[in-house]
């Protein structure tokens, strides 16, 4: 039999707060199932919830699904997440487990569990979170992020056992930086089966969404967070060429990005076939949106996995998204969709060549369930996990190439 393993993950938030999304959530649920499959699971992370504090017990586990997670404060320079506390418990702790696994890079925690790791010789995995692709870091806080790339980041990285990547496009990025690196080994995110159908109420503006605009467009969704990188501008710029469509943006607002949304759909003509749900969607309402959508549509600048387009696969949806997001191939693999030139003539090409053949995209949608029920449920992508984790010690700290 299998020795079950003790495995660290180091995290700056964990579920504090049900609106929280993307890697969070994709984090607990790794974590979720490797705790399911037999091994011990801890997770050392912070109680920042956006500007306040999450309503958690401290510097004491707390069991969520299986999961030992510890909560630790952080009161200054919470931009970074820097927690004494937790610092001190890494340098006591880390050496009692098989693995550690950082998921970011940039902030404190990952620093500190890097360099608790390194210290008692216990192997540690890195996944970067999209954070390190070279067109985002220019686009926001660049000097700063090149700054603690020099000075921090490479150390951690290249004396990682490896680095996780969750597509070929997000290993390209890393293997780009051209230093000593470790393997740079590619494990896709896994997505969660659908919840049960329920016989909640809709929210109105959901409702609205859903019915509103005229019966004889077809509603094309975008679910995520609202922020410049995720490229909806290039969606509302084909929409005027896309005349079979109706758009519903929906997710969290990022800096008052919804606005400018808006007014870019009034500058384009098209704000009569424009809806944008500017709040945190979920539940049966997230359901519903999902439900509705002919065509789901990602055209991000850059994006290292994105999740919320395979949550759509997961559904039947298919997909149209652009080269620049790493699950598109995937789809374009799998011929769940269409991978298209971020140009607005191409989207706008794309989008009407899904919306003008109904049977076309609903084969291409079952093909896309099809092939995440079989191929990306977390137990399979936490296996494989779970298999990086163990090759560590076979190589003598490394992961195999």
């Amino acid at each position: 039999m299998v020795e079950p393993l003790r495995l660290l993950h180091v995290t700056p938030t964990y579920l504090p707060a049900l609106r929280y999304g993307g890697p969070i959530r994709t984090v607990h649920a790794l974590c979720r199932t490797l705790a399911a499959l037999g091994h011990d699971v801890h997770v050392f992370t912070t109680n920042v919830d956006g500007p306040g504090d999450s309503a958690v017990p401290l510097a004491r586990p707390v069991d969520l699904e299986g999961v030992k997670v510890t909560y630790f404060p952080s009161r200054l320079l919470r931009r970074l997440y820097w927690s004494p506390a937790m610092g001190r418990a890494l340098s006591q702790e880390v050496v009692g487990f098989d693995a550690v696994h950082l998921h970011a890079v940039y902030l404190w925690p990952i620093w500190a569990g890097a360099r608790a790791a390194r210290a008692q010789k216990v192997p540690y995995v890195i996944s970067p979170r999209g954070m390190l692709v070279p067109e985002l870091m220019h686009r926001k806080s660049r000097w700063v992020k090149a700054a603690w790339v020099a000075l921090v980041e490479r150390t951690n990285l290249e004396n990682a056992a490896a680095i996780h990547a969750t597509s070929t496009v997000e290993a390209r990025h890393i293997m780009g930086f051209g230093w000593q690196l470790p393997p740079v080994v590619t494990i896709p995110h896994g997505v969660d089966d659908p919840p049960a159908p329920s016989d909640a109420a809709l929210s109105p503006d959901v409702t609205a969404a859903i019915e509103g605009g005229a019966r004889s467009l077809a509603p094309v969704l975008a679910f995520g967070r609202i922020s410049w990188e995720k490229g909806l501008d290039r969606l509302l710029a084909a929409l005027p060429l896309a005349a079979a469509a109706r758009l519903v943006i929906a997710g969290d607002d990022a800096d008052g990005h919804a606005a400018f949304l808006a007014a870019e759909a009034r500058r384009f003509g098209v704000a009569d076939r424009v809806t944008i749900l500017a709040r945190h969607v979920g539940g049966a309402d997230k359901e519903a949106l999902f439900a509705a959508a002919r065509v789901f549509a990602m055209t991000s600048l850059s994006e290292n996995f994105g999740l919320a387009a395979f949550e759509a696969m997961r559904r039947g949806v298919p997909v149209l998204t652009t080269a620049d997001v790493g699950m598109s191939e995937i789809v374009r693999d799998a011929g769940a969709g269409l991978v298209v030139d971020p140009a607005p003539a191409a989207i706008a090409a794309g989008l009407s060549s899904l919306l003008a053949d109904a049977a076309r995209s609903r084969a291409m949608g079952e093909t896309g369930r099809a092939l995440v029920v079989e191929q990306y449920g977390w137990p399979t992508i936490a296996r494989r996990m779970e298999a990086l984790y163990r090759s560590f010690a076979a190589a003598g700290g490394r992961a195999h190439e």
